[in-house]
Order: C-alpha cells, then structure tokens, then sequence
C-alpha cells in the first residue's frame, strides 16, 4: 500500500548540472501520477527506475517551458515504445492546442489514445476521482494562471478482527455491514459494538504539489493537514522583491505557508540557479517550521500507513 514521492526535477527555469527543471511522481497504491514534466523528464524516469508505462495520469501546473518541455519527448518515447493504454493529461485548456501542433508538426500520429481534461484556471476543483484517490487544483498566484495539486487518499473501509469474527461466527454479509462501521446483532440478541469488532481506523494519507506561486496564506485552508508539501522557494527572503516581481516565493513563506496549513512535513525545491548552495534554504525555513527537506533530484519520500490510534 505505498504512497511515495520521487522528484525528479528540483530546479527552476535554468536546469543545471545537478538539478533537472520541475518533475514528480507520486504513488498512491501503486498508482502512478506524473506531476509536471519539465525537459528531461523521461530520462529521470529511467534513471529512477520508475515503471513509465505505469503512468496513465499527467498533471500540469502551468504552461511555463520548465513545467512542459519535456512532454513531447516523453509523448514520443511512449508511442515508440508501443504503448496502447490511454493516457489522461490534466492542464489548461491551452495545453491541448499545443499537443495538436506538436502532433501536426512532427508528423506523430500516436498509436495511444490522449485525453484531455481542461480544469478551471481560478477555481478550487476535484479533477480526478477513482477508488482509491482524489486530486484536486489550488489556485496559485503566478504570470500566468497556474494551479497547485492536493492528492488525498480516500477513506477505506474497516479492517476487522479475525479473532473475534472467528468466536462469534459472524456471517459475511454481517462482516461487509461492519466494515462500513455498523454494530453486530447476534442470533440471540447480544449487540457487539463496531469498535471491539474491527482496528482502529487507517489514516488517509496526502500530498500538496505548490509549485510556482507569490505567497498567497488564504490557501492554506484548502491544503490543510496534509502529510507532505512540496512548496517551491525559488529565491532567499533577502531577494523578497524579486519574488513578488516573478510571482515566486522564498524559502521563509514556503515554512510559513506549512505552519499554516499544519502540514507534517515540508518539501522545499525549485531553487534560482543563481544559488550555488541550498543550505541557507533549509536554515531560513527551519526557523519556522523545522520538518523541512530541500530536496534533490532522485529524493523518495514515503508516507507509511498509520492508524488513527498512532497519529
């Protein structure tokens, strides 16, 4: 049941010897999300050891060359590789009259089906939903409209106790009843309370992906509480200036947007190239909130599943 992160960009606009532009993956329960997928992309796919014909679902920030340069690459690499599963690109409306030139252009006639979901530019939106997960946009504070990603684990059923359904013979619709969280009535009458017939509750474990935004702490609420944040802090607060100018944010507002939101633990990258050394970023953010990672290309997070009784 994992739920893991692997950067595989950390830079910002200029990608450097070290550091390749903005790209994750994320996997929720062996379901592949590519977040983002800046130039370079497919071969830290590679190099990561990511199952690349694993990922049905792509999710673009915004239609800057850091966060899409390596789209078509990756487009191309999969057609030639044989793929015939759909493949779901959830951006800007815009995206798909680009996908449409790169096609035309470069004579690929794709032997996969590409859909495309337009999502909202300034409204807050669950984009994708299936059994397991829900993805939702968080309006950010860019040039050009740019969304954030909140990827939440859905609440599973209750897992039950075997020993007790063993001694009281419990039948199996009554077991299906009581994993949904009912009570147990017995043939003669005794009622068995959902608590002593089941563990404790697995928590829902979640990820927010913000990437390119002015600091903007009315957003905190709608990521409240989430395991990791990843929060772009592409400039030291002494250059503030110069990340309200560019619509970025510095290392001190990603930490405070995490105390905000009550995140658990904070992910700082997109660093300026102009930096040579990412200390002073930890530093900066760890006077506010001290959970705090600078990331590096090829980092894994993992979030390990929890009960509620050890949260």
């Amino acid at each position: 049941m994992s739920f893991s992160l692997t950067v595989l960009g950390s830079s910002s606009a200029l990608p450097t010897s070290k550091r390749f532009p903005t790209a994750q993956v994320l996997n929720v329960q062996e379901r592949f999300f590519l977040i983002d997928c800046g130039e370079g992309t497919q071969i830290q796919i590679r190099r990561f050891k990511l199952p690349l014909s694993r990922i049905h679902h792509i999710f673009i920030s915004h239609l800057h060359g850091d966060h899409v340069f390596g789209l078509f690459g990756l487009l191309s690499s999969m057609n030639l590789l044989g793929r015939k599963a759909d493949l779901t690109i959830h951006a800007h409306a815009e995206m798909e009259e680009t996908i449409r030139y790169f096609k035309k252009f470069f004579g690929t006639e794709l032997l996969y089906p590409i859909v495309f979901k337009p999502f909202p530019r300034k409204r807050h939106s669950l984009i994708y939903e299936d059994k397991k997960v829900t993805v939702e946009t968080i309006p950010l504070r860019h040039r050009i409209p740019t969304v954030g990603f909140v990827f939440r684990e859905k609440k599973q059923p209750l897992n039950i106790r075997k020993d007790k359904v063993t001694k009281l013979n419990i039948p199996y619709r009554d077991i299906i009843k009581i994993k949904a969280g009912s009570d147990y009535i017995s043939t003669d009458g005794n009622i068995y309370s959902n608590k002593e017939l089941t563990l404790p509750e697995v928590r829902p474990r979640s990820y927010a992906y913000i990437t390119d935004t002015a600091y903007y702490e009315k957003n905190a609420i709608m990521i409240s509480n989430v395991d990791i944040m990843y929060h772009e802090a592409t400039f030291l607060d002494r250059d503030h200036k110069l990340a309200k100018l560019t619509g970025h944010s510095t290392a001190l507002q990603a930490a405070r947007m995490a105390d905000k939101s009550h995140a658990r633990k904070l992910l700082i990258g997109h660093f300026s190239s102009r930096y040579k050394d990412v200390s002073a970023f930890v530093d900066e953010a760890k006077s506010v909130f001290e959970n705090t990672v600078a990331v590096e290309d090829g980092d894994v997070f993992q979030v390990r599943k929890t009960r509620v009784s050890e949260s």
